[in-house]
């Protein structure tokens, strides 16, 4: 299912720098020297591709720089960026020697703020990066969840969202800045409240591909049957515990190909016993299956 997008902004990046006391005519560009452009200390996004900056580099030699980009001047030989770090680092790439930019009056904290709505407005930080662009920008400008989720046009349960994200363990939050896992997968892996649990669910996610369904149930499982500790001391869980959680869910999601979607489902008890139920909606659903038990080694 397509995920409904969120309202847009709701000072946006243009009403800001608007309120930012541009020097002159805010339509004005000025060529500045690359050499006396530093980046801002205020940058929410930790990495940039590379492969990404070199296309941009190829494409900024061919057609030149369409967008400029705006800087905030601090002294006559020095600048900073408000906006557009990769388009200065791609153009530096490309070889220019200068850019064309608008110039901008800002205080730290409107740096901050328009640093950040900007890569929120393009969708260019990863989860991780943007919660803690949401936690700095609540700190520094003393807001809260509400006045924060306001500020950028964000329901104050998707802030809340992404600042739990914060909570995680540091490796699940590196697989979540690569892109191994989801945000749905993160969100799953939040109901757990063992962080050992927590990444050893991850690791199952990557290591067998699962979905943020299959993870879900997985998490259920998990939460729902703990595993005893024979001592007869707190409930333990092992990584054994966590990968046959994974292999039910699997079960699942392989017999699920050929009959209803959610007519298939795996329980399993403390023990370890379980059952695999699965509903058809029809005569030929249930044929379709019978098939394929015949035909496969299953």
């Amino acid at each position: 299912m397509k995920k409904q997008q969120e309202p847009a902004l709701g000072r946006g990046l243009d009403a800001l720098l608007g309120n930012a006391n541009p020097t002159g005519n805010g339509s004005d560009v000025s060529n500045v020297n690359l050499d006396l452009i530093e980046p801002n200390p205020y940058q929410p996004r930790q990495e940039f591709d590379e492969e990404s900056l070199a296309g941009l580099a190829e494409s900024i030699k061919s057609i030149g720089l369409v967008q400029p980009v705006t800087l905030k001047q601090v002294s006559h030989d020095k600048y900073l960026i408000i906006s557009g770090e990769r388009r200065v680092r791609a153009a530096r790439k490309a070889g220019l020697h200068t850019i064309p930019a608008y110039i901008r009056k800002v205080d730290d904290v409107g740096m901050l703020e328009m640093a950040i709505v900007e890569n929120i407005q393009r969708e260019d930080l990863d989860p991780v990066d943007t919660a803690l662009s949401f936690r700095r920008l609540i700190e520094e400008c003393n807001l809260t969840q509400e006045e924060m989720a306001d500020r950028v046009g964000k329901k104050r349960s998707s802030v809340a969202n992404y600042l739990r994200l914060l909570n995680l363990p540091p490796e699940i939050q590196k697989a979540l800045k690569a892109g191994k896992i989801t945000m749905g997968h993160a969100k799953a892996l939040l109901s757990l409240a063992d962080a050992s649990d927590q990444d050893a669910v991850c690791e199952e996610i990557i290591r067998k591909d699962l979905s943020v369904r299959a993870a879900e149930e997985m998490v259920a499982s998990l939460r729902d049957v703990p595993a005893i500790d024979h001592s007869g001391n707190s409930p333990k869980r092992t990584a054994k515990s966590v990968e046959l959680t994974a292999g039910y869910s699997k079960v699942r999601d392989i017999l699920g190909k050929y009959v209803c979607e959610g007519c298939v489902s795996v329980k399993r008890s403390g023990s370890g016993s379980g059952s695999v139920t699965m509903k058809f909606g029809n005569d030929d659903e249930l044929a379709s299956f019978l098939k394929v038990l015949e035909e496969s080694d299953i």
